[in-house]
């Protein structure tokens, strides 16, 4: 049982269902049995509720209704990936009290890697790192050897905001603590790396266009619903391209090199909008970059753009004029055209995230069809525009 619950942790979440249907509610008790409490809990709540009650009903109980507690909480809450166990003294302990907690837990905790120092009321007032009490005397006073100035989350924090704070701190371990810093429990640096991956699994997805995550196990119709609605806003902002492509018929028809390069004007423009996108989605999710310094980041992302298109325009003229014999009047027209669609790019590229963060909405979203299919609309205007205005009328 005990290297069934090692296992069963590890395991994808498709898998792990397919093996749990299979084997009886009595075993899958003596596997929940062995499990931590966060780790009970995520399994818990994937399970279907008859079977989830059975679990709780007959596994230990007060690991019952620690699971129970962490249920409460939303999965991607602090709350949710939490454990309930820690080690922790009273803040009248001595080293030697605290190195015997150690021991009475090494077998229950998966990991310690700081002993907790609360009030009699479970207020948190410090935390000693292993390696402090192994260098300190065993009669030391445990508050005269505890870190005060405490890194700590509260049970609603999201789990990436909790991943970005281990991150920036370093931290193996972080305590979650309620409104009035009574101890709740603690997330270990192995919660967050699941994290992690789960929310750059997301961002990609939402990169992609996908409003939720996609199993390899799901269904046809199940995927073809998750791709769809961005799929949709996609055709109908194409369906304005074309629209636009269309009330320039008469200048294409009489410069017909101009068709030529739309595929060109379109792709850099597509490009530069969402290499802006990307970066500034990035750091707007690991907070490198603030709401407050939007405006400065989107000033220099428009320098970029203009260093960055001057440099594409030069060799697309050269290129068009010298090498595929274009009269120069139309390659200046192409080349200035390039300059204006990537820096207009590029500042929608990194303006629609910061809008989308201001009003609460998942920047990821930004980086999809929605920067895109924008930047394919004003890239044909600006780009057609002009050589109406130069050419044809």
């Amino acid at each position: 049982t005990e290297e069934a619950s090692e296992v069963i942790t590890e395991l994808d979440e498709n898998i792990r269902e397919i093996i749990l249907n299979e084997i009886d509610k009595e075993k899958i008790v003596d596997i929940i049995d062995e499990l931590d409490t966060d780790d009970a809990t995520d399994i818990v709540s994937d399970l279907p509720e008859n079977i989830a009650e059975h679990v709780l009903d007959n596994i230990d109980r007060e690991d019952s209704e620690e699971v129970k507690e962490l249920l409460k909480y939303p999965e991607d809450s602090a709350g949710g990936i939490m454990t309930s166990d820690f080690a922790y003294v009273l803040e009248d302990a001595t080293v030697k009290d605290a190195i015997d907690e150690v021991r009475k837990n090494a077998d229950e905790f998966e990991h310690i890697y700081y002993i907790y120092v609360l009030k009699s009321n479970d207020e948190l007032v410090g935390i000693v790192s292993l390696k402090k009490l192994l260098i300190n005397s065993l009669d030391t006073k445990i508050t005269s050897i505890m870190e005060e100035d405490l890194i700590y989350v509260k049970p609603e924090d999201d789990q990436e905001e909790v991943a970005n704070i281990i991150e920036k701190y370093d931290l193996v371990s972080v305590p979650v603590v309620d409104d009035h810093k009574r101890m709740l429990g603690r997330i270990t640096v192995d919660d967050v790396v699941d994290v992690i991956h789960e929310e750059a699994t997301e961002d990609i997805q939402k990169i992609a266009g996908l409003s939720e995550e996609e199993e390899i196990s799901d269904s046809a119709f199940h995927i073809s619903r998750i791709r769809l609605p961005w799929l949709l806003v996609s055709l109908i902002g194409e369906m304005v391209s074309a629209t636009v492509l269309s009330s320039f018929q008469a200048s294409i028809e009489k410069i017909v090199a101009a068709a030529l390069f739309i595929p060109i004007v379109m792709a850099m423009g597509g490009s530069s909008g969402q290499q802006a996108a990307i970066v500034m989605v990035r750091g707007l999710i690991k907070k490198d970059i603030w709401l407050s310094e939007g405006f400065g980041k989107i000033l220099k992302e428009f320098r970029v753009a203009m260093l960055n298109g001057f440099i594409c325009a030069s060799v697309l003229f050269v290129t068009t004029h010298f090498l595929f014999k274009v009269d120069w009047s139309f390659s200046l027209v192409l080349s200035s055209s390039l300059i204006i669609i990537m820096t207009f790019a590029t500042i929608i590229g990194a303006t629609i995230p910061v809008i989308f963060k201001r009003f609460g909405v998942d920047p990821a979203i930004a980086t999809g069809p929605i920067v895109a299919t924008t930047n394919d609309i004003f890239g044909l205007l600006i780009y057609l525009s002009l050589v109406t205005l130069f050419f044809v009328t």
